[in-house]
């Protein structure tokens, strides 16, 4: 695992210095702490354009993982040296592609996945990609072919960031290592801004600065000429459907899953596990312990609020597969970290939960420099009671609608608690997306700020700009594009494209690497998730009950307390804290003169929020976070121009 930048531009103007390059590897140290490579390109071959030269910059961060020689050293060059490559990422299957390019006579210097993707290369082209299995973010300097080739893994797994101008191209892991070069601009998107109110992250290819974009999930750029050009190479379908019997689904799945957690042990440093004691995070602790020769590290995070901690259901696990365990506990002076946290994500970002992610991410790092960890067994076996929720609006949409109209303003009059499993808060959630086509409604149901509510929060010229230039609902988009009508597939299928990698896959990938760690998701290997796609959803979703074919899978090793038990997810208890501990704080910030001469809302509409929330009338814990976030990071970012 690592961090990649670099830069390749055109024109006898352009220019391409090692120490720009050097500064965005500095900023990357974390993400690489054993070894820096930097490689400068002056091209002596004539450009296509009027004989300008073409010059390119590549550089890498490395955490050693997988041959811990300098044989691994990066840029990597292939024998003749016209080829480089950077890579941020594993390759899980490249033993086997290894094997299969030496028989066709490709000589190989070291034992690294890198190596592979090289030859892989030159042998295929930018079709090398389709072969690869594995998390992924890459650059290949193709110097015959004047060809800068970058690719992103197929989920989303490792980020990649770039900046497009004037025949100049740079990319990079994260987005603070692009502000390196002073010439991008920081002026602000505020279609992204609105993005960010609705789902607390903003979706690519869109970031908070016009001038910087994410290449997507499953897509290649190929920076040629001066130009660019993005392709998608992938996508999974949910339409050709499997005819098994039960059992043979069970068997199945333990089979897949067992193959691809054996396949992210692979390594020349020590590993373990994120334990929360949910189903997912225990069944690959489950398979770990039968594939390991010795005891699984494992590590879970709790907190004093009893319907916030996991800890009792981890040390279940623990005992049960016999791991060597650690847990910690979280308080509310966590908050401290928060700055840290929005320097590496380099844009706002307002997932609470990546506090408890940070924590536990230090804590394994002391122990393991790879761990594994339960994502996507929610996206891919119906996890979620949001699922549950919007197929009865859907299937019950007009009583549920005479329902609301009866009683909703009664209801939305009931104080709210700050427990998050608190029924009239579940209740005024459901009957708010009630009413709405299947597409507005799910929408509504993962929504922060719905559009009525960022539409009564901002300030009027602010307002009238965002809905000038608001980009599409990605939400509603992905489910109304989705290759199924079945509603459960399309709401999977669009959680694999918009909720998993905007929010859960870099809220692991910057919490882990800020502290040197890699994680792997067997869950999220390709070949799982085209399989989980082909099985039937009424298997997925079971009357009321959630991932009904991974828990009758999971029978035969995980302890029933842990089947049966209701999903807690791994929330933050946010919303006591900003009652309590950092209720002065949120007040202070959110409404002193330099949040307010930003424009962007209407002051009274952000004190209403905070007062109520205080007043335990409605739990805003999760907008007042999000509303923080995006302050906080105005600081650092935009007043302080840090980089």
């Amino acid at each position: 695992m690592c961090g990649i930048c670099g830069k390749i531009s055109l024109g006898a103007s352009s220019d391409v210095s090692e120490n720009l390059i050097r500064r965005m590897c500095g900023v990357l140290k974390h993400r690489g702490p054993d070894d820096e490579g930097v490689y400068i390109y002056p091209s002596p071959y004539p450009s296509p354009r009027r004989g300008e030269g073409i010059k390119v910059g590549l550089g890498h961060r490395r955490l050693s993982i997988i041959d811990l020689s300098r044989a691994g050293h990066q840029p990597m060059t292939n024998e003749d040296e016209t080829i480089r490559i950077v890579l941020n990422g594993e390759i899980y299957n490249f033993l086997d592609l290894k094997a299969d390019l030496e028989k066709k006579g490709h000589k190989f210097r070291s034992h690294t996945d890198t190596e592979v993707i090289l030859h892989l290369y030159e042998e295929r082209g930018v079709d090398c990609i389709k072969a690869l299995r594995g998390m992924f973010a890459f650059a290949i300097w193709d110097e015959k072919k004047e060809i800068l080739f970058l690719a992103r893994d197929r989920i989303g797994k490792k980020p990649l960031f770039y900046s497009y101008k004037n025949d100049t191209l740079m990319f990079a892991s994260e987005l603070r290592a692009l502000l390196q070069n002073t010439e991008i601009s920081r002026d602000i998107g505020l279609a992204s801004i609105d993005d960010f109110l609705n789902y607390q992250y903003i979706p690519a290819p869109f970031t908070v600065f016009k001038a910087v974009m994410k290449l997507p999930p499953a897509h290649f750029l190929k920076w040629e000429k001066g130009e660019i050009k993005i392709e998608r190479y992938w996508e999974i379908k949910y339409t050709d459907k499997l005819k098994l019997k039960e059992e043979e689904y069970c068997e199945a799945i333990l089979d897949l899953l067992k193959e691809c957690t054996k396949i992210r042990l692979i390594s020349d440093v020590p590993l373990g596990a994120f334990l929360s004691g949910g189903v997912d995070s225990s069944a690959i602790v489950a398979m770990m312990a039968q594939l390991m020769d010795r005891p699984v590290k494992t590590f879970s995070i709790g907190f004093e609020r009893e319907s916030f901690n996991e800890t009792p259901y981890s040390r279940v696990i623990a005992e049960r597969f016999g791991t060597e365990h650690r847990e910690f506990i979280i308080k509310p002076n966590a908050l401290e970290v928060l700055p840290e946290l929005i320097s590496h994500f380099g844009e706002p970002y307002g997932d609470s939960s990546a506090i408890p992610t940070y924590y536990l991410a230090k804590m394994t790092r002391q122990d393991v420099t790879v761990a594994l960890n339960g994502d996507a067994g929610d996206e891919s076996f119906g996890g979620y009671e949001r699922y549950i929720a919007n197929k009865l609006i859907q299937r019950y949409q007009k009583p549920v609608s005479v329902f609301t109209k009866l009683f909703g303003k009664v209801i939305n009059n009931i104080p709210e608690t700050t427990n998050k499993k608190d029924t009239v808060n579940r209740l005024k959630r459901f009957l708010n997306s009630a009413g709405s086509d299947e597409n507005a409604g799910y929408a509504g149901l993962m929504a922060i700020f719905n559009e009525r509510e960022r539409k009564g929060l901002y300030s009027d010229h602010i307002r009238h700009e965002i809905e000038t230039n608001r980009h599409k609902n990605i939400i509603s988009d992905n489910l109304k594009n989705s290759d199924t009508a079945d509603l459960i597939d399309s709401m999977l299928f669009t959680d694999l494209m918009t909720y998993m990698p905007g929010d859960l896959l870099p809220k692991v990938d910057i919490t882990s690497m800020a502290n040197s760690l890699e994680a792997r998701s067997p869950f999220l290997d390709h070949k799982f998730l085209e399989f989980t796609a082909r099985i039937p959803s009424g298997l997925k979703i079971k009357g009321f009950t959630t991932k009904y074919i991974l828990r009758k899978a999971l029978k035969k090793i995980l302890p029933v307390n842990i089947l049966k038990r209701e999903k807690m997810g791994f929330g933050v208890p946010v919303g006591e804290w900003l009652k309590n501990d950092l209720k002065a704080y949120a007040y202070e910030v959110l409404l002193d003169s330099k949040s307010a001469k930003r424009g962007y809302f209407k002051t009274e509409k952000v004190r209403e929020l905070l007062d109520n929330h205080m007043a335990e009338k409605i739990n805003n814990g999760g907008k007042i976070w999000v509303l923080l976030n995006l302050e906080l990071w105005h600081r650092m970012f935009i007043d302080n121009c840090i980089g």
